[in-house]
């Protein structure tokens, strides 16, 4: 799944960087531990323990997330590697960059993106984490987005890092991911596709609405038309019936 900005990194040899994070790679993909944990008990549980449960060594943070800026997301340079501590540092959101674009085959690049390799980190803004603490549905249905992420998003047997952050109605607003032959970012493309996805649920809810309307005005104008044939043809009837009498 591509989210508008890929670089193949092993072609960089971000592979050959990997070696400490190998050495204690789990032999499962993240989305493979969360579908072993999928059955454990959530009941009166937050949702950071339920991530911290699902995804040992998680990173989760409360930010105000509105202020990332979607445009600098997608910069070779953009720090995403400040997420992935806790807790993280609020001067991330800020972040603007210092001069020109560094390359993607810079050290520098490549030591940040190895230093995700293997991780999860989440971004939560306070709005959010305060409606998921009354509503404990919508603290099932972040963590299900997380789940769904990482199970469209990952490969069975790559060693990978994974970064999310949701807006305050619980969608995912920007992401990154890493691994060891790719790299993918994204942010205005969730928002958008989400728009997308609302605009036609809305035409096509008008449009059945405007079908339902059709069909209930076609139903009225059949019944009148039969109505009307019927007093015609009683008409008719009666008029032959007065004719028979009278002759």
């Amino acid at each position: 799944m591509d989210f508008g900005v890929t670089s193949k990194l092993w072609e960089y040899g971000i592979g050959s960087h990997t070696s400490a994070m190998t050495e204690k790679n789990i032999d499962r993909s993240f989305a493979e531990i969360a579908a072993a944990k999928a059955a454990e008990k959530t009941e009166g549980v937050s949702f950071k323990e339920m991530l911290k449960s699902k995804y040992l060594g998680a990173y989760y943070n409360v930010m105000d997330t509105s202020k990332i800026d979607r445009g600098l997301w997608g910069r070779n340079d953009y720090p995403w590697d400040a997420y992935f501590s806790e807790p993280a540092d609020e001067s991330v959101l800020g972040w603007t960059p210092s001069g020109p674009e560094p390359d993607m085959q810079s050290p520098e690049v490549h030591a940040k993106l190895n230093s995700m390799v293997g991780k999860i980190a989440i971004v939560i803004p306070p709005e959010l984490e305060e409606k998921m603490k009354n509503e404990p549905e919508l603290a099932k249905k972040v963590m299900e987005r997380v789940d769904n992420f990482l199970l469209t998003n990952s490969t069975s047997g790559l060693n990978e890092g994974f970064l999310m952050t949701f807006d305050e109605n619980g969608e995912i607003n920007h992401a990154c991911v890493v691994g060891e032959g790719r790299f993918t970012v994204s942010s205005s493309e969730f928002v958008e596709a989400r728009k997308a996805r609302e605009a036609k649920h809305a035409e096509y809810e008008k449009l059945a609405e405007e079908s339902a309307l059709k069909r209930k005005m076609l139903e009225q104008e059949i019944e009148e038309r039969y109505y009307k044939r019927n007093l015609v043809t009683q008409a008719a009837f009666n008029a032959y019936e007065k004719n028979i009498v009278e002759l």
